[in-house]
Parts: C-alpha cells; sequence; structure tokens
C-alpha cells in the first residue's frame, strides 16, 4: 500500500486529535458513554427531522399550496443542506473543535426545526428545510469525530459507531411515527416537538461534553468551504428542477455553475496548505468505496423510500399514522440490525455488509412490483422486511468505513464526505423517483418502474464496493 494507505487504516489515535497536550490512554475516555449517548440522540432527532415530511407530505402539499412539481423540494430541502454542508462541517469540525460545530448544530437545528412550523408558504417552508439540512450537516459531521475522540481503541470504536448507526436508523423509524400521530392533530406540531428535543440535547450537551479538534497549523480553508458549498447546491437544485424538464436553461445554467465551481474547489484544494479534502484520498479505494457506499445508498433506498409513503397514501388510501406503522417494519428492522451488525465484526468486513446490504434491498424491493397496482398493502411485507435488514447493513457499516477511509485525526471529515454523497444522492434519488411515479402512465405502473431503478442501482452498488477492494 501507499503511505496514504497505511495512514488512513490506522487505527491508533494521535497526539493531534487530543484536545490538550496529552493523548488519550489506551482505554476508552472516561465520558465515552455520555459522549455516545448524547451524539446518538441529536442524530436521532436529525433524521427524525428529515423523515417526518414523509408521511405528511399530502397534508404539507395541501396546508402550503404546493403543485406537484415543486413536492420534491419538500422532500429535498433538508438534504439539499445536508449535501451542501456536510464536508465543510467535517473540515471545520476538526479545525475549529468538534464540540463546538455540533452544539451550533443541535441549537440551529432547534430554532429552524421549530421555525418550519410557523411557514404558510411552500417557499418559506423549503428555506426552513434547508436550513435544517444545514445543521444537521453540523450534528452528523462532527458526531463522529467525537466518538472516535472519546473511543480511541478499536474494540471500542466499533461499538460507538455500530451504536451510531443504528440510531440513524432509530430515527428513520421514529420520525414518520412521531408525525404520522401527530398529523391527525396538526402537522405542523411534530416540528415543534422536535425543535424543543434538539434544544433539550443542546443543552444536556453543552455539560458533559469535551472538546477535541486535530490542529493541522494554517488558515482554514475558508474558500474551498465557499466554493464546495455553492457547487453542490448548484447541483441539487438542477436535480430538483430537472423533473420538470432537462433542457430548460435554467437547469443548465445550475449545470454549468456547478461543473466551473467543482474546477475552482480543486485548484483551491491543490493550492491550499491545510486542504479541506486531501484530494490524494480519490486514489484510495477505501475512501472511495466509502463514497460509493453513500452515494448509492442515497440514490437506491433513500430516494425510494422518501416518497413511497406519500404513493401509498394517494394509491391504498392509506393515513398517515397507516403508513408510519407500516414503514416501522421497514424502518424498526433496520434499527435492530444495525444495532447488532457490530458481531460480524472479524468475520465479515465493511466492505462485504455494504455489498450484502444493497443485494437484500434489490431483493426486497423487487417482491414489491405489482403490489401497488393490485391495490394490496400486505404484498409490500415481504419486501419490507428483507429491504429493512439490508438497510441496517448499510447503516451499521457505513460510519465504520466512513472513519477507517482516513487518517483518525480527520475522522469527522471522512463522515462529512461520506455522508455529502449520501445526501446527494437521496436528492438525485428522490426526485427520479418523484418523475419516474408521476410521469409514466399511472401511478401503478410508474412505482412499478421506479422500483425496478431502485433495485438495479442497488445492484450496481453492490458490485461496485466489491470492485473497490484494497490493493495488496
Amino acid at each position: 500500500m501507499t503511505g496514504l494507505d497505511r495512514t488512513a487504516t490506522t487505527t491508533h489515535p494521535t497526539s493531534s486529535d487530543a484536545p490538550s497536550a496529552s493523548a488519550p490512554s489506551a482505554a476508552d475516555s472516561p465520558r465515552a458513554a455520555p459522549t455516545l449517548a448524547l451524539t446518538s440522540a441529536a442524530t436521532a432527532v436529525a433524521l427524525m427531522t428529515y423523515t417526518a415530511p414523509m408521511v405528511t407530505l399530502p397534508d404539507t402539499a395541501a396546508a402550503l399550496h404546493t403543485s406537484v412539481s415543486a413536492q420534491a423540494w419538500l422532500l429535498n430541502g433538508t438534504p439539499l443542506g445536508l449535501a451542501a454542508l456536510l464536508l465543510v462541517a467535517g473540515s471545520l469540525a476538526d479545525d475549529y473543535g468538534r464540540r463546538r460545530i455540533f452544539l451550533a448544530g443541535t441549537v440551529a437545528l432547534g430554532i429552524t426545526t421549530a421555525l418550519g412550523a410557523l411557514a404558510n408558504s411552500t417557499l418559506l417552508f423549503t428555506l426552513t428545510r434547508i436550513a435544517q439540512g444545514a445543521a444537521s450537516a453540523a450534528i452528523l459531521a462532527s458526531s463522529l469525530g467525537l466518538i472516535v475522540h472519546a473511543f480511541p481503541t478499536p474494540r471500542g470504536r466499533l461499538h460507538a459507531t455500530g451504536v451510531w448507526g443504528a440510531f440513524v436508523s432509530g430515527g428513520i423509524a421514529v420520525g414518520p411515527l412521531l408525525a404520522g400521530a401527530i398529523a391527525g392533530w396538526d402537522w405542523r406540531a411534530a416540528y415543534a416537538v422536535l425543535g424543543a428535543a434538539a434544544l433539550i440535547v443542546a443543552l444536556l450537551s453543552a455539560r458533559t461534553l469535551t472538546e477535541s479538534r486535530a490542529p493541522r497549523g494554517g488558515r482554514p480553508d475558508l474558500a474551498g468551504a465557499l466554493t464546495f458549498g455553492l457547487a453542490l447546491v448548484s447541483l441539487v437544485a438542477a436535480l430538483t428542477l430537472g423533473r420538470d424538464g432537462w433542457l430548460r436553461a435554467p437547469v443548465g445554467l445550475l449545470v454549468l455553475a456547478f461543473l466551473v465551481l467543482t474546477s475552482v474547489f480543486v485548484v483551491v484544494e491543490r493550492r491550499s496548505r491545510t486542504p479541506m479534502i486531501d484530494l490524494g484520498l480519490l486514489r484510495h479505494r477505501r475512501f472511495l468505496a466509502s463514497s460509493a457506499g453513500g452515494l448509492f445508498t442515497g440514490l437506491a433506498v433513500i430516494g425510494l423510500f422518501s416518497f413511497l409513503p406519500a404513493l401509498l397514501q394517494r394509491t391504498l388510501g392509506l393515513s398517515a399514522m397507516d403508513t408510519a406503522w407500516l414503514f416501522l417494519l421497514w424502518s424498526g428492522l433496520s434499527f435492530a440490525v444495525a444495532l447488532q451488525a457490530r458481531r460480524l465484526a472479524g468475520r465479515v468486513s465493511p466492505r462485504h455488509q455494504l455489498a450484502l446490504g444493497f443485494a437484500l434491498h434489490a431483493v426486497g424491493v423487487l417482491t414489491m412490483l405489482g403490489a401497488v397496482d393490485a391495490g394490496s398493502w400486505t404484498r409490500l411485507l415481504p419486501g419490507f422486511v428483507v429491504s429493512g435488514v439490508g438497510s441496517g447493513l448499510l447503516n451499521a457499516a457505513l460510519p465504520l468505513l466512513a472513519v477507517e477511509s482516513v487518517p483518525v485525526q480527520r475522522a469527522a471529515m471522512g463522515s462529512g464526505a461520506q455522508q455529502t454523497f449520501r445526501y446527494i444522492g437521496s436528492c438525485a434519488g428522490v426526485a427520479l423517483t418523484i418523475a419516474l411515479v408521476t410521469s409514466t402512465g399511472g401511478l401503478a405502473h410508474g412505482a412499478d418502474i421506479a422500483i425496478g431503478v431502485s433495485a438495479g442501482l442497488a445492484a450496481l452498488a453492490a458490485v461496485s464496493v466489491l470492485v473497490l477492494r484494497e490493493r495488496g
């Protein structure tokens, strides 16, 4: 392996990752358990906020008078903010302090989520969702950095990333259930509850968490952060607008802006003494596998399951609470599997877990073909079970592969990079799913096409992560 490969796969902490001159001891930090609990709780709240609109989309769209073509924005607002700022937040967390970025994110999430309950138009609601995504980016990127610092031993880190990954699934599971339970009263109340929960976590974190960073010297890469963030905003906006026609001028201009800004970003990173991302990592197969895993999770899994609840409400007449319980089967299994997947350590590598997870998702969703046309929600159950198990394996393997794919002192950056690709894929997947479902001869026929595309993308992902194996 190259020198970069050896550094990136090291599991021992370095002194630069400590908040003081002394490095962490061989044992896990005395505050390891509270750190894991708080970062997992904040992550769950962020994912609950992310998934809440999935079951309330019809009510939200009706209240805000949102057209069908604009409903993708109601779902894509948060992943847009996530995709644009995850890598930026991860880099800033490593340089400025992970606790500082984490606290800023939890406070911002609380405020912006509460403001979402007051929105009275599609534009205002979308803007609050983008802000929620930006706040969630700070939480998700800094969480793994805090965890890696609190759990310096390989065994402790394996346990902690498994628990954190399970809470990603747990947030996805509880968000729709909470929103569905409250939707019968008022869909806005769910955002008020989630905003309060984020502020409570922020208060507890301020009293408990300790600071850590990876000082590299030099100035923070603000130019890289600005150009990268604007490039991703342009890309996600183009993907969302593209469902109404890819040849329209606004879409073309956004794609051009993305290409120009990406080129500028590469130039800035090559000249910076402290680049936001080491471009040499793109030659490292484990980093590429982590990035590909995140991208295809968004495209194949999140994209389909983000719009499926609203589709089932329209076609099968299910209520918001009905769909929430149905999706709890999928997300609840994902939570349970992710929590137990750490037992596979030493027997199944994270890369093979990803391949198996994608394969199970492909098999699961293929069993759902024809269910919407038949008007039978029971025909969906086997697919939800198999895909839920696959999703759990993905959520367990991705965070561990993310922190293993970069030098340990850049753990927050590694987490941000992988999750950036995840939510870019999510934005593209949601836009693609809505376009396929609504543009092809009826919702039932469109649903089958979207399911087939999701399965195909998952199969491609399984092959990709297996091909991207480390060279001997």
